[in-house]
């Protein structure tokens, strides 16, 4: 969530999956101004996942970057241009009916 929010990401969403969802217990959802930015942002977190937790971390997207995927096992973190965001809306789809488990961070 720090490195996001060093890196300005705007509308950052963190949606629990524990108990929801086998594929993991936390996703992520942030977007940035632009493809470029994305790529910059999926680029840096991915490595600090690396360095910092010694994680292997996949990343699906780039370099088109209008949507990043970023998967680090328990964490899945989604990287969106404002538009393509909109489009899909996996917010309201991993809701489950229950927009009480989905809460929003402070940023930009």
């Amino acid at each position: 969530m720090q490195s996001l929010d060093d890196d300005q990401a705007v509308e950052v969403v963190t949606i629990p999956l524990a108990g929801k969802s086998s594929i993991a217990d936390h996703m992520v959802i942030a977007s940035g101004r632009s493809s470029r930015q994305v790529a910059s942002m999926a680029n840096k977190l991915a490595d600090k996942i690396k360095k910092e937790f010694g994680r292997i971390v996949r990343i699906e997207g780039l370099p088109v970057a209008d949507w990043v995927l970023i998967d680090a096992d328990d964490v899945i973190v989604h990287l969106f241009r404002p538009e393509v965001r909109s489009f899909y809306n996996l917010e309201r789809m991993w809701a489950f009916g229950d927009d009480a488990g989905v809460s929003a961070a402070s940023s930009g």
